[in-house]
């Protein structure tokens, strides 16, 4: 009676696992909206869905058209990897809970977790911002944070080319611009002629003039 008790008890393990195993392979493969910059550019060459997997570090993002980037973790600092081909890749920061960045070695990938959210093409990463709720002071502004220490006359056209309109400067360095559909306001820091810091300070009254 005891060892048809265990059978039994055993049969009901097994089952459990194998029922668990699948979902647990799943369980950080999730459905994302990603879009795709060529190195340097402001217009997308990618957007859509895509799924991003993470597993023991190593991160996968798979393209609707069928492209895919497989990163894998290299030395003990989060955020290094190699791409398939070898070549140096990080991810940076600046979308908080809304994404993460991945700059690759000719391409930056933007990834959303909210899958309705996308620069569409646009070269303004905002997507649907208008609907989120305005940034924390201080926090960096993932659609320009590739210009952080690129010349300020050159990089200009670039942040206006991004949906951002300049309000004004003043003499300590500082300009604010108004972000495309949301109005917040975006401060950049520019030091010995290059851009330090690109910075959410709030919403439009902090613009004003």
């Amino acid at each position: 009676m005891a060892i048809k008790s265990s059978n039994s008890f055993l049969a009901v393990a097994l089952a459990i696992a194998s029922l668990s195993f699948p979902v647990s392979v799943k369980a950080d493969t999730v459905n994302a909206r990603c879009d795709v910059f060529p190195k340097g550019q402001d217009r997308a060459t990618s957007s859509g869905k895509c799924t991003f997997s993470q597993r023991q570090g190593a991160v996968s993002i798979q393209l609707e058209n069928g492209r895919s980037y497989d990163l894998q973790p290299v030395g003990n600092r989060p955020g290094n990897y190699r791409d398939q081909n070898g070549n140096a890749a990080y991810r940076q920061a600046g979308m908080g809970d809304r994404g993460q960045i991945y700059r690759l070695a000719t391409e930056s990938i933007f990834v959303y977790w909210d899958t309705a959210s996308s620069g569409q093409n646009s070269g303004n990463t905002n997507g649907s911002t208008a609907a989120r709720r305005q940034p924390e002071v201080g926090t960096s502004v993932p659609q320009l944070s590739d210009l952080v220490g690129a010349r300020a006359g050159q990089a200009e056209n670039t942040v206006k080319q991004r949906g951002y309109r300049w309000v004004k400067s003043d003499d300590s360095g500082y300009s604010y611009w108004l972000e495309g559909e949301t109005n917040y306001c975006v401060t950049i820091k520019t030091d010995q002629g290059r851009y330090q810091s690109i910075i959410y300070t709030g919403g439009p009254v902090d613009c004003q003039n």
